[in-house]
């Protein structure tokens, strides 16, 4: 019986493509249109439905075509078209099924066999609701969608996985229609383990087409003051002919675009023809390719490494083919890009290599990951307690002890959070649950277990246990996140941005609990101690209301200073209290040989 194969899709947010290992070979997968690249558009024409080359062909005809629906992926938002005149809701998942099936079924024709197993990638940047809603979208197209990988990865896959003897340090800068992701990789004697990833998840080719798309409507303000925006069909063309004036320019100096009977106006047909040279292109789009500074610069940090230690950079995504986009990688990290990879298949042969290793036709591969975010879980005062770092590899599993915030509290809510920040505020909640049935003790005595695990596919399992009683509660975060694409590049800049804000009010609010929690323990050992000396007690009873007043009033260094005074004195007594005992028993010790000596000597 024939091995089973595991196919690799690149689910793009332009164009997706589907590979398969074939013994020790991977291929790319033609579509029926005898291209290795497939549009990622769903139309609908006369009640059928059309998916690829044919849809993208009919975008400036036909108002019922969807494109670029990656970049709703994982959100609540629905697209809307008519279907036989009536008109239907589709969600992201739904429509990326659509593209999804026409990539199985002609993966079937060509490989001979049904298929029923995948790997497919997604940006490094994507959260758990954007992973999760991709798993779906392969359950809803007949997939088990066995493993999910990060894009650059993939692409360093693919690179490296007949350099398994060579020890590599790999910069992929990946630049696709939709988003945006560099990842540094280590490969060495077969594995490929990710060090670090960044990126800007609202940044990619389509950025581009806007800028010629906005450069014609302005031109056309001014020529012949007609606002073509309000023009559904004229739009459409304009993102057409904005696209491949795009892709010319990286082949030659100028472009000339052509559209004639573009609308029709108070003044009759209106004909566009406009030349575009590059040096104006690379003027108007130069804070666009300046944006991806920034995140490899941040990898490299992430890593530790600095542009010398590379001994690869490789350009992945079709967008990575302008010129300005080259010269500039070429300039941040003092080496020229690595030019022998196809940008636009690199990423499915990837996921395929990474197909034939879980189908068992490559045993000497190892692929380790990373978590893009940050995930923890917000403690008292709303200070984030961070369980695993953004760039851990996963999979991982971490686990930290925490406890009662109150006196007999039988159950705790565990809040999960997503970012960089020191606090709740600026991070993403991703799913809360309460562990209830907790035995009822004095704040700070039970101990609640927390556990976070990420899986191979980058979704989160988080379980809180009390420790006592074995009592637990699991949530899995699935399709709960809601992260916008600008929010995830903005929760680490924000980070960075209230980094000492954030570490001011973390250490305010911890120096409360701090306090809050030395007057409990007075208080508590106050009411315990019925023979406690009244000086003692009368002192005890005086700092519990300075404590009490600087809390009150936020006087958070005055009751810094405070804090260690007391916790200062309360040291040197049981020093003296020990010392004291310490003596005494030496005295007890010293009495019985004496003592025996003069029995004896009676």
């Amino acid at each position: 019986m024939a091995k089973e194969k595991i196919i690799g899709i690149d689910l793009g947010t332009t164009n997706s493509v589907v590979a398969v290992m074939d013994g020790k070979e991977t291929i790319v997968l033609e579509n029926p249109a005898g291209k290795r690249t497939t549009p990622s558009v769903v139309a609908w024409k006369n009640g059928e439905r059309i998916v690829g080359e044919i849809a993208k062909r009919q975008l400036e005809t036909n108002p019922d075509s969807i494109a670029s629906v990656k970049r709703l992926m994982g959100t609540n938002e629905k697209v809307k078209v008519k279907v036989d005149g009536k008109e239907q809701e589709f969600t992201p998942e739904q429509v990326s099924a659509f593209i999804l099936m026409y990539l199985k079924e002609y993966a079937e024709k060509k490989v001979g066999s049904k298929i029923e197993k995948a790997v497919i990638t997604v940006p490094a940047y994507f959260n758990n609701d954007q992973r999760e809603a991709t798993k779906v979208a392969g359950k809803i197209a007949g997939l088990d969608v066995v493993r999910i990988i990060n894009e650059p990865t993939a692409a360093a896959l693919s690179y490296g996985v007949d350099k398994k003897d060579k020890e590599q340090k790999i910069l992929v800068y990946d630049l696709g229609g939709g988003t945006f992701d560099v990842s540094i990789l280590e490969l060495s004697e077969g594995t490929f383990e990710v060090l670090a990833t960044s990126g800007d998840n609202h940044l990619g080719g389509d950025d581009w087409d806007n800028v010629i798309v906005d450069w014609i409507k302005d031109k056309i303000k001014k020529d012949n003051n007609f606002d073509v925006s309000k023009d559904k069909m004229a739009m459409s063309r304009l993102k057409e002919a904005a696209e491949k004036a795009k892709i010319e320019l990286s082949g030659s100096d100028s472009t000339t675009i052509n559209l004639p009977f573009l609308a029709i106006t108070d003044n009759g047909p209106l004909n566009v023809e406009l030349e575009l040279k590059r040096s104006d292109f690379e003027k108007m789009t130069a804070n666009l390719v300046d944006r991806t500074r920034k995140p490899i610069m941040d990898a490299l940090k992430e890593a530790g490494l600095k542009a010398s230690d590379l001994d690869e950079v490789l350009l992945v995504g079709g967008s990575t083919r302008i010129p300005a986009v080259q010269k500039m990688v070429e300039q941040t990290l003092g080496k020229a890009p690595n030019r022998t990879i196809n940008p636009d298949e690199v990423v499915a042969i990837g996921a395929a290599v990474q197909g034939g290793v879980l189908a068992g036709d490559v045993s000497d591969v190892l692929l380790l990951d990373v978590t893009p975010l940050t995930l923890g879980i917000v403690t008292e005062g709303d200070i984030i307690a961070p369980l695993i770092k953004r760039n851990t590899t996963i999979p991982v599993t971490k686990s930290q002890v925490f406890s009662t915030a109150a006196d007999n509290q039988t159950e705790v809510s565990i809040v999960v959070v997503q970012g960089e920040r020191e606090v709740l505020e600026g991070n993403k909640v991703l799913g809360q649950f309460n562990l209830s049935g907790i035995d009822p003790a004095p704040r700070g005595v039970p101990q609640i277990e927390v556990s976070f695990s990420i899986d191979v596919n980058g979704i989160t399992t988080v379980t809180a246990k009390d420790k006592k009683n074995n009592k637990e509660a699991t949530i899995t975060i699935q399709n709960s996140t809601r992260l916008s694409d600008e929010e995830i590049e903005k929760m680490v800049k924000d980070a960075e941005a209230h980094k000492e804000e954030d570490q001011k009010r973390k250490e305010e609010r911890s120096t409360i609990i701090r306090a809050e929690s030395l007057i409990n323990m007075m208080e508590k050992s106050i009411t315990d101690s019925k023979d406690m000396d009244p000086k003692m007690k009368e002192q005890s009873e005086k700092e519990i209301a300075t404590l009490k007043e600087m809390i009150e009033k936020k006087q958070i260094e005055e009751l810094k200073t405070k804090l260690d005074q007391i916790e200062q004195a309360a040291s040197m007594y049981a020093n003296q209290q020990a010392n004291k005992a310490a003596t005494e028993k030496e005295d007890d010790n010293n009495d019985g040989p004496i003592k025996a000596e003069v029995e004896e000597e009676k």
